[in-house]
């Protein structure tokens, strides 16, 4: 006999994971649209001229954007294939928690990296 409490929190949590993939996959495209189109019609040559731009503080923020969609969306893929594929229990928990750490540490770094330029 199944918990109905249980399959209703599954499918919300499946549900929640649908949108949270499909929220950062259009949020990415359009950061990417937007980099793109800027590069077109205002081309930076040199490492100082792009440090400069990705230092305003608007542009920083779309980073940072990019980089927690980009991290959310790595997150909920790998979760997903881990808890389908890794079948014992301490083997997927196992590899959920490096998953974890690594996308934080690069989460950490890229947080480090952006603030450095204002510094």
């Amino acid at each position: 006999m199944t918990n109905p409490e249980r399959g209703l929190r599954s499918r919300h949590t499946g549900l929640r994971a649908w949108w949270v993939q499909r929220a950062s996959a259009v949020g990415m495209l359009l950061f990417l649209l937007f980099l793109l189109v800027s590069m077109v019609f205002h081309p930076r040559v040199g490492h100082l001229q792009w440090q400069a731009w990705v230092a305003r503080p608007g542009i920083t923020l779309g980073f940072l954007f990019f980089f927690v969609a980009l991290l959310s969306h790595l997150w909920v893929g790998l979760r997903d294939v881990l808890l389908d594929y890794a079948k014992p229990a301490g083997l997927c928990n196992a590899l959920l928690a490096l998953v974890a750490f690594g996308l934080l540490g690069l989460g950490l770094w890229v947080l480090a990296i952006l603030l450095g330029l204002h510094t």
